[in-house]
């Protein structure tokens, strides 16, 4: 009876264990054959799992390293991905914030990997799969506290597209992203990623962990 119930729990842990790695290899495979992408976004800012502020707008990602969000709620606000240099200019706040792409450890790192090549297991140690109605929601862990969240939830439709993504950091509030409109490989400007700061408006320098 033991070495039976043993068989079955190891055969159920390799099932397990083989989902999660085609899981993976799904969202890699669409994401690393894609140059480009263009979706709608809705970002929301969660504080005791209730949402606390909400914007939306157009993602445009270019590999390598192109990235632009640019929001129409609230209006005129960018976050700009230049290869280089990464920008936020908020009009409310009259600054344009400005921070070397190397050391950008904002809440966007997990959709960063879009502007590369997508490797899970190297910013992922652990990996938990759950089937949801429209897809499957993939739960990893990252491999040390040096990140600045301790959890992110894929949820991927049928095809291993990004449906939502929720970003948990370290002081116990979140990020959620809700992407529709996906498309992949669309002709994307150069002019998308070039950012001039509004004249007069001062740039300031600062610590990735301001963003």
């Amino acid at each position: 009876m033991l070495r039976a119930w043993l068989s079955g729990a190891v055969l159920c842990v390799t099932a397990a264990a083989a989902d999660v790695a085609a899981v993976v290899k799904g969202l890699e495979q669409r994401y690393n054959r894609a140059s480009t992408l263009q979706a709608r976004f809705e970002q929301i800012h969660l504080v005791a799992g209730r949402p606390r502020r909400v914007e939306s707008g157009t993602l445009t990602l270019r590999k390598p390293g192109r990235m632009r969000w640019e929001y129409d709620r609230p209006p005129g606000k960018l976050f700009v991905c230049d290869g280089r240099w990464v920008w936020l200019y908020s009009p409310g706040a009259q600054q344009v914030e400005r921070a070397r792409l190397k050391e950008a450890d904002d809440f966007r790192a997990p959709l960063a990997f879009l502007i590369g090549r997508l490797d899970l297991r190297r910013t992922f140690s652990t990996f938990e799969l759950e089937e949801q109605d429209s897809g499957v929601r993939l739960s990893a862990w990252p491999k040390n506290d040096r990140m600045p969240f301790t959890r992110v939830d894929f949820f991927l439709n049928r095809d291993f597209g990004i449906e939502r993504l929720v970003i948990h950091q370290v002081d116990a509030t979140a990020m959620e992203f809700r992407f529709s409109g996906e498309r992949l490989n669309v002709p994307v400007d150069d002019s998308a990623f070039r950012f001039q700061p509004p004249s007069g408006v001062p740039v300031v320098d600062t610590e990735p962990e301001r963003w």
